[in-house]
Protein backbone atom coordinates (compact mmCIF):
# COMPACT_ATOMS: atom_id res chain seq x y z
CA UNK A 1 0.00 0.00 0.00
CA UNK A 2 1.31 3.27 -1.32
CA UNK A 3 0.02 6.85 0.68
CA UNK A 4 0.83 10.00 -1.66
CA UNK A 5 0.16 13.38 -0.35
CA UNK A 6 -1.40 15.55 -3.14
CA UNK A 7 -1.48 18.82 -1.10
CA UNK A 8 -3.91 17.89 1.65
CA UNK A 9 -5.62 15.24 -0.85
CA UNK A 10 -4.51 11.94 0.61
CA UNK A 11 -4.54 9.58 -1.99
CA UNK A 12 -4.28 5.92 -0.93
CA UNK A 13 -3.07 2.89 -3.41
CA UNK A 14 -4.20 -0.36 -1.87
CA UNK A 15 -6.23 -1.19 -4.90
CA UNK A 16 -5.46 -0.43 -8.24
CA UNK A 17 -6.20 3.24 -9.42
CA UNK A 18 -7.69 4.47 -12.92
CA UNK A 19 -6.12 7.42 -14.50
CA UNK A 20 -8.31 8.91 -17.29
CA UNK A 21 -6.83 10.75 -20.09
CA UNK A 22 -8.14 14.38 -20.83
CA UNK A 23 -6.72 15.76 -24.18
CA UNK A 24 -6.60 19.15 -24.53
CA UNK A 25 -4.74 19.29 -27.51
CA UNK A 26 -5.74 19.00 -31.04
CA UNK A 27 -3.34 16.51 -32.40
CA UNK A 28 -3.93 13.33 -29.69
CA UNK A 29 -2.82 10.14 -31.79
CA UNK A 30 -6.52 8.71 -30.51
CA UNK A 31 -9.12 11.70 -30.57
CA UNK A 32 -11.75 10.14 -27.70
CA UNK A 33 -13.50 13.85 -29.20
CA UNK A 34 -12.39 15.29 -32.16
CA UNK A 35 -13.95 18.79 -30.83
CA UNK A 36 -11.20 20.33 -28.49
CA UNK A 37 -13.85 22.84 -26.98
CA UNK A 38 -14.18 23.10 -23.27
CA UNK A 39 -17.82 22.48 -23.26
CA UNK A 40 -16.35 18.83 -24.69
CA UNK A 41 -13.45 18.44 -22.20
CA UNK A 42 -15.31 18.62 -19.31
CA UNK A 43 -18.44 16.38 -20.83
CA UNK A 44 -15.80 13.80 -21.24
CA UNK A 45 -14.19 14.23 -18.09
CA UNK A 46 -17.68 14.46 -16.34
CA UNK A 47 -18.25 10.96 -17.91
CA UNK A 48 -14.94 9.98 -16.78
CA UNK A 49 -15.10 10.88 -13.07
CA UNK A 50 -18.98 8.56 -13.15
CA UNK A 51 -17.44 6.11 -14.01
CA UNK A 52 -15.36 6.10 -11.03
CA UNK A 53 -11.70 7.65 -12.11
CA UNK A 54 -9.45 8.36 -9.21
CA UNK A 55 -7.09 10.76 -11.28
CA UNK A 56 -7.69 12.59 -14.08
CA UNK A 57 -4.72 13.63 -16.54
CA UNK A 58 -4.57 16.78 -18.45
CA UNK A 59 -2.39 17.41 -21.26
CA UNK A 60 -2.06 20.40 -23.56
CA UNK A 61 0.82 19.09 -25.88
CA UNK A 62 1.04 15.35 -28.15
CA UNK A 63 3.54 13.24 -27.29
CA UNK A 64 3.18 10.44 -29.76
CA UNK A 65 5.98 9.58 -31.83
CA UNK A 66 7.07 12.77 -34.16
CA UNK A 67 4.43 15.24 -33.02
CA UNK A 68 4.96 18.61 -32.96
CA UNK A 69 6.09 20.72 -29.76
CA UNK A 70 4.19 23.35 -28.65
CA UNK A 71 5.25 26.14 -26.00
CA UNK A 72 4.78 26.11 -22.27
CA UNK A 73 2.81 29.36 -22.89
CA UNK A 74 0.41 27.37 -25.58
CA UNK A 75 0.38 24.59 -23.44
CA UNK A 76 -0.51 26.42 -20.07
CA UNK A 77 -3.40 28.47 -22.56
CA UNK A 78 -4.63 24.91 -22.98
CA UNK A 79 -4.65 23.30 -19.29
CA UNK A 80 -5.42 25.67 -16.96
CA UNK A 81 -9.07 26.92 -18.11
CA UNK A 82 -9.82 22.85 -17.75
CA UNK A 83 -8.64 22.72 -14.38
CA UNK A 84 -10.45 26.18 -13.30
CA UNK A 85 -13.82 24.44 -14.64
CA UNK A 86 -13.12 21.12 -13.15
CA UNK A 87 -12.38 21.77 -9.88
CA UNK A 88 -15.00 24.76 -9.96
CA UNK A 89 -17.47 21.74 -10.20
CA UNK A 90 -15.65 18.88 -8.96
CA UNK A 91 -13.75 20.50 -5.83
CA UNK A 92 -12.47 17.22 -4.91
CA UNK A 93 -11.15 15.52 -8.11
CA UNK A 94 -7.21 14.71 -7.73
CA UNK A 95 -6.07 16.57 -10.69
CA UNK A 96 -2.92 15.53 -12.71
CA UNK A 97 -0.62 17.92 -15.31
CA UNK A 98 1.07 15.89 -18.22
CA UNK A 99 3.88 18.11 -18.96
CA UNK A 100 7.96 18.27 -19.58
CA UNK A 101 7.69 22.11 -18.74
CA UNK A 102 8.30 22.95 -15.23
CA UNK A 103 6.99 26.50 -15.82
CA UNK A 104 3.30 24.57 -16.95
CA UNK A 105 3.71 22.02 -14.04
CA UNK A 106 4.24 25.49 -11.32
CA UNK A 107 0.98 26.93 -13.43
CA UNK A 108 -1.08 24.06 -13.18
CA UNK A 109 -0.15 23.35 -9.42
CA UNK A 110 -0.94 26.68 -8.35
CA UNK A 111 -4.24 26.53 -10.42
CA UNK A 112 -5.21 23.07 -8.41
CA UNK A 113 -3.80 20.34 -10.24
CA UNK A 114 -1.79 17.90 -7.30
CA UNK A 115 0.47 15.75 -9.51
CA UNK A 116 2.86 16.61 -12.04
CA UNK A 117 3.45 13.54 -14.49
CA UNK A 118 6.53 13.97 -16.65
CA UNK A 119 7.20 11.74 -19.64
CA UNK A 120 11.21 13.06 -19.85
CA UNK A 121 12.01 12.44 -15.94
CA UNK A 122 13.21 15.82 -16.08
CA UNK A 123 15.33 15.22 -18.68
CA UNK A 124 14.03 18.39 -20.93
CA UNK A 125 13.46 20.96 -18.12
CA UNK A 126 16.77 21.23 -16.04
CA UNK A 127 14.46 22.83 -13.80
CA UNK A 128 11.96 20.18 -13.18
CA UNK A 129 12.63 18.17 -10.35
CA UNK A 130 13.84 21.43 -8.11
CA UNK A 131 10.04 22.80 -8.97
CA UNK A 132 8.36 19.61 -8.49
CA UNK A 133 10.05 19.43 -4.95
CA UNK A 134 9.48 23.09 -4.23
CA UNK A 135 4.80 22.19 -5.32
CA UNK A 136 5.68 19.35 -2.74
CA UNK A 137 3.36 16.95 -5.25
CA UNK A 138 3.72 13.53 -6.45
CA UNK A 139 5.83 13.05 -9.37
CA UNK A 140 5.62 10.95 -12.13
CA UNK A 141 8.69 10.00 -13.41
CA UNK A 142 8.70 8.32 -17.04
CA UNK A 143 11.34 6.13 -19.09
CA UNK A 144 12.01 7.69 -22.10
CA UNK A 145 14.91 8.55 -24.52
CA UNK A 146 15.43 11.80 -26.56
CA UNK A 147 12.06 13.65 -27.41
CA UNK A 148 9.00 12.68 -28.77
CA UNK A 149 10.06 13.75 -32.17
CA UNK A 150 13.37 11.66 -31.88
CA UNK A 151 12.41 8.59 -29.58
CA UNK A 152 12.27 6.05 -32.24
CA UNK A 153 15.50 6.26 -33.15
CA UNK A 154 16.88 5.60 -29.54
CA UNK A 155 15.43 1.89 -29.46
CA UNK A 156 18.45 -0.25 -29.06
CA UNK A 157 19.19 -1.92 -26.12
CA UNK A 158 21.19 -4.64 -25.07
CA UNK A 159 18.88 -5.59 -21.97
CA UNK A 160 15.84 -3.21 -21.91
CA UNK A 161 15.05 -4.07 -18.35
CA UNK A 162 17.93 -4.14 -16.87
CA UNK A 163 18.50 -0.93 -18.53
CA UNK A 164 15.33 0.49 -17.61
CA UNK A 165 15.71 -0.59 -13.66
CA UNK A 166 18.99 1.39 -13.67
CA UNK A 167 17.44 4.29 -14.99
CA UNK A 168 15.13 4.40 -12.16
CA UNK A 169 17.64 3.55 -9.64
CA UNK A 170 19.75 6.86 -10.90
CA UNK A 171 16.31 8.89 -11.39
CA UNK A 172 14.96 8.04 -7.76
CA UNK A 173 18.10 8.90 -6.59
CA UNK A 174 17.88 12.30 -8.05
CA UNK A 175 14.64 13.22 -7.50
CA UNK A 176 15.02 12.43 -3.52
CA UNK A 177 17.87 14.72 -3.61
CA UNK A 178 15.86 17.28 -5.08
CA UNK A 179 13.19 17.06 -2.36
CA UNK A 180 10.33 15.02 -3.96
CA UNK A 181 8.69 12.84 -1.59
CA UNK A 182 6.33 10.76 -3.19
CA UNK A 183 7.54 9.34 -6.81
CA UNK A 184 5.53 6.95 -9.24
CA UNK A 185 7.12 5.16 -11.77
CA UNK A 186 6.41 4.86 -15.40
CA UNK A 187 7.98 2.64 -17.71
CA UNK A 188 7.08 4.75 -20.53
CA UNK A 189 5.47 2.04 -22.81
CA UNK A 190 5.84 3.11 -26.74
CA UNK A 191 8.32 6.04 -25.82
CA UNK A 192 11.76 4.91 -27.13
CA UNK A 193 10.95 0.93 -27.57
CA UNK A 194 9.63 -1.24 -30.08
CA UNK A 195 6.55 -3.38 -30.29
CA UNK A 196 8.73 -6.76 -28.78
CA UNK A 197 10.60 -4.41 -26.14
CA UNK A 198 7.15 -3.04 -24.85
CA UNK A 199 5.56 -6.74 -24.42
CA UNK A 200 9.24 -7.74 -23.01
CA UNK A 201 8.87 -4.84 -20.09
CA UNK A 202 5.03 -5.42 -19.71
CA UNK A 203 6.25 -9.45 -19.13
CA UNK A 204 8.56 -8.63 -16.55
CA UNK A 205 7.16 -5.63 -15.08
CA UNK A 206 6.96 -7.00 -11.28
CA UNK A 207 11.07 -6.26 -11.32
CA UNK A 208 10.08 -2.97 -10.58
CA UNK A 209 8.36 -3.78 -7.46
CA UNK A 210 11.51 -3.93 -5.77
CA UNK A 211 11.56 -0.01 -6.10
CA UNK A 212 9.33 -0.04 -3.54
CA UNK A 213 7.17 2.96 -5.57
CA UNK A 214 4.19 2.56 -7.10
CA UNK A 215 3.78 1.67 -10.72
CA UNK A 216 2.00 3.42 -13.37
CA UNK A 217 1.01 1.62 -16.96
CA UNK A 218 -0.09 3.41 -20.10
CA UNK A 219 -0.87 0.79 -22.48
CA UNK A 220 -3.89 2.72 -23.39
CA UNK A 221 -4.70 2.09 -27.19
CA UNK A 222 -0.93 2.47 -28.30
CA UNK A 223 0.45 0.90 -31.33
CA UNK A 224 1.63 -2.07 -29.42
CA UNK A 225 -1.73 -3.14 -29.32
CA UNK A 226 -3.13 -2.26 -32.50
CA UNK A 227 0.10 -3.15 -35.21
CA UNK A 228 0.05 -6.03 -33.10
CA UNK A 229 -3.75 -7.14 -34.13
CA UNK A 230 -3.55 -5.54 -37.37
CA UNK A 231 -6.36 -2.61 -36.46
CA UNK A 232 -6.81 1.02 -35.23
CA UNK A 233 -6.53 2.52 -32.03
CA UNK A 234 -10.24 3.25 -32.18
CA UNK A 235 -10.52 -0.59 -32.62
CA UNK A 236 -8.34 -1.16 -29.98
CA UNK A 237 -10.50 -1.05 -27.14
CA UNK A 238 -10.05 -4.92 -26.67
CA UNK A 239 -6.83 -5.61 -26.95
CA UNK A 240 -5.80 -2.65 -24.53
CA UNK A 241 -8.23 -4.42 -21.64
CA UNK A 242 -5.66 -7.54 -21.84
CA UNK A 243 -2.75 -5.54 -21.84
CA UNK A 244 -3.85 -3.74 -18.82
CA UNK A 245 -5.00 -6.97 -16.97
CA UNK A 246 -1.51 -8.33 -17.82
CA UNK A 247 -0.35 -5.15 -16.05
CA UNK A 248 -2.20 -5.45 -13.16
CA UNK A 249 -1.34 -8.96 -13.05
CA UNK A 250 2.43 -8.11 -12.81
CA UNK A 251 2.47 -5.31 -10.65
CA UNK A 252 1.06 -2.16 -11.78
CA UNK A 253 -0.87 0.42 -9.10
CA UNK A 254 -2.09 2.43 -11.66
CA UNK A 255 -3.64 2.52 -15.05
CA UNK A 256 -3.47 5.46 -17.57
CA UNK A 257 -6.26 5.10 -19.92
CA UNK A 258 -8.98 6.74 -22.78
CA UNK A 259 -12.14 4.08 -21.22
CA UNK A 260 -12.35 4.11 -17.58
CA UNK A 261 -15.97 2.08 -17.05
CA UNK A 262 -13.30 -0.74 -19.24
CA UNK A 263 -10.73 -0.36 -16.93
CA UNK A 264 -12.27 0.16 -13.60
CA UNK A 265 -13.89 -3.42 -14.34
CA UNK A 266 -10.64 -4.90 -15.51
CA UNK A 267 -9.28 -3.93 -11.51
CA UNK A 268 -12.19 -5.13 -10.30
CA UNK A 269 -12.05 -8.84 -11.75
CA UNK A 270 -8.44 -8.82 -11.26
CA UNK A 271 -9.00 -8.08 -7.37
CA UNK A 272 -11.42 -10.60 -7.05
CA UNK A 273 -9.19 -13.12 -9.01
CA UNK A 274 -6.55 -12.36 -6.96
CA UNK A 275 -8.55 -12.36 -3.29
CA UNK A 276 -10.36 -15.59 -4.35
Amino acid sequence: MYTLNCKGKLLVIEKPLVMGILNATPDSFYDQYPEKSLAAILAVAAEMISEGANILDIGGQSTRPGSSTVSADEETARVLPVIHALLERYPDIILSVDTFYSQVAAAAVNAGAVIVNDISAGNMDAAMLSTVAGLQVPYICMHMRGTPQTMQQYTTYDDIVKEVLDFFIHKLEECTKAGIKDIIIDPGFGFAKTIQQNFTLLKHLDVFRMLDKPILAGLSRKSTVYKTLNTTAAEALNGTTVLNTLALENGAGILRVHDVKEAKEVCALVEKYKHA
